[in-house]
């Protein structure tokens, strides 16, 4: 189970703002992301693994898009347009 990150003493939870998914939900799960990496980039003798954290929303299990790094924003924009497709 992941550790609960630890406020900054001088930051009042009060003066957050709450994090929605474009479906207003708040509550999130944590997942990861694998992308491959071809050996020949990596200079090794196997094709490496980067696992990349993401939040999702546990009622669509939709992608917080905006968390992810900018070059992979527009791939899982995407895939939650496509996963909602296929909810319907």
């Amino acid at each position: 189970m992941s550790k609960q990150p630890q406020l900054n003493a001088n930051i009042d939870i009060k003066n957050t703002a709450a994090i929605k998914s474009p479906d207003g939900n708040q509550v999130f799960a944590e997942g990861v992301i694998l992308r491959k990496v071809s050996r020949f980039i990596t200079g090794t003798s196997e094709d490496g693994i980067i696992p990349v954290p993401v939040f999702y929303d546990v009622v669509t299990g939709k992608i917080l898009v905006e968390l992810l790094p900018k070059e992979l924003r527009d791939e899982f924009t995407a895939y939650n347009d496509e996963a909602e497709h296929h909810m319907d």
